[in-house]
């Protein structure tokens, strides 16, 4: 019967792409953060617990928000202009959490001042946006990685160094969902086609990354969607298969609190994470041996801390990245992501939902 080791060596990480200068190692990482949303906030709380990390400064689209942000979260400077927060010098590396739709223009406004970027998810509205971001990225050997930190949790790297490893057998199912009710106004950004708004980039992502981190690329996708008057979808539902035969299931919601838990079945068992688990801290795996069907099964348990709710582990990578002068990062790889932007495409393709961006 497969049983989980109990002895596992710690975490490593194989160096991304390196051609830019490396940071200095004598001193914290300055972060400029672009944008002052809920997400902003949570990331600043986050970087606050990280002496390698400090916030040099805040820019908004209003001088009163930045002010605001920067007493809060001790921000050194705040500017009421995005083009003066990518132009401070003190800044090292920008931190973009604007919606979806502004995610390009202010990407190329970090780029243009040479700065290094880490964007929230998803990367862009369109795969052709997302390769355009990857390949001016490239083209100016500058630092860009979207934040899915999921792909930075340690108990997720655990999983797909365990899995990887082929000791929990071959991967044959994977399970993932994530949702809840959104109590927003109609005029809410998430309703709003123009800004990327819908269950799927905001929540569909997650459970998306988690299927291509246990199984890659899909040679087959099949959605369904039910949308709202703006044309957004609410829940979608997605079915994948790949190369290998094993197939996976993918859910979001705007309109319930769904499950949000996810599991890997294996032909020598499952692993089960419950809610969130975007935000994993545990995971049990419940053997099965097929040459044994009235064997016992006894589950077991891995767990893995986090430090503060989790974005830390992200700004820890991008961190790691600059001090060695990589340009990417080898746990959230930028083809990856075009990749998964790919998908999304397919998928909103599929249930009949279009954004202002993706042109006649």
């Amino acid at each position: 019967m497969t049983k989980l080791p109990t002895d596992l060596p710690p975490l490593d990480v194989t160096p991304g792409p390196s051609r830019a200068e490396p940071l200095p190692g004598d001193r914290p990482v300055r972060w400029g953060i672009l944008a002052t949303g809920k997400i902003a906030g949570s990331f600043a709380r986050d970087l606050a617990l990280l002496p390698e990390c400090e916030i040099a400064a805040v820019g908004a689209r209003r001088q009163e928000s930045a002010d605001a942000f920067a007493a809060e979260h001790g921000a050194a400077a705040a500017y009421g202009d995005y083009r003066a927060l990518v132009e401070d010098p003190a800044v090292d590396v920008v931190y973009v959490a604007t919606p979806h739709a502004l995610h390009r223009e202010h990407v190329e406004l970090a780029f243009e001042a040479g700065k290094p970027v880490l964007c929230e998810k998803s990367l862009t509205l369109t795969a052709p946006d997302a390769e355009h971001l990857v390949a001016l990225a490239r083209e100016r050997e500058l630092f860009l990685m979207e934040a899915m930190w999921m792909r930075c949790n340690p108990l997720v790297r655990r999983l797909q160094d365990l899995v990887g490893s082929g000791e929990l057998g071959a991967v044959r199912q994977v399970r993932a969902d994530l949702g809840f009710a959104v109590d927003k106004p109609s005029t809410d950004r998430l309703f709003d086609p123009a800004l990327g708004g819908g269950a799927l980039l905001d929540m569909g992502v997650y459970p998306l990354t988690f299927a291509s981190l246990f199984l890659g690329e899909p040679s087959t996708v099949a959605a369904v969607a039910s949308l709202s008057d703006q044309g957004v979808d609410l829940d979608v539902a997605v079915s994948l298969g790949y190369s290998s035969g094993a197939v996976a299931s993918v859910t979001s919601s705007m309109t319930s609190l769904s499950p949000c838990d996810a599991s890997v079945a294996t032909d020598r068992g499952r692993l089960d994470i419950p809610a969130p688990f975007h935000i994993p801290t545990t995971v049990t795996w419940t053997p099965h041996d097929p040459d044994d069907q009235d064997a016992q099964q006894q589950p077991q348990e891995l767990h893995e801390d986090l430090l503060g709710v989790g974005y830390t582990h992200e700004a820890l990578e991008v961190v790691r990245c600059l001090r060695n002068g990589e340009t990417e990062s080898p746990l959230v790889p930028l083809a990856d992501t075009v990749a998964l932007m790919r998908q999304m495409d397919t998928i909103r393709a599929q249930v009949g939902v279009r954004y202002p961006a993706d042109g006649a």
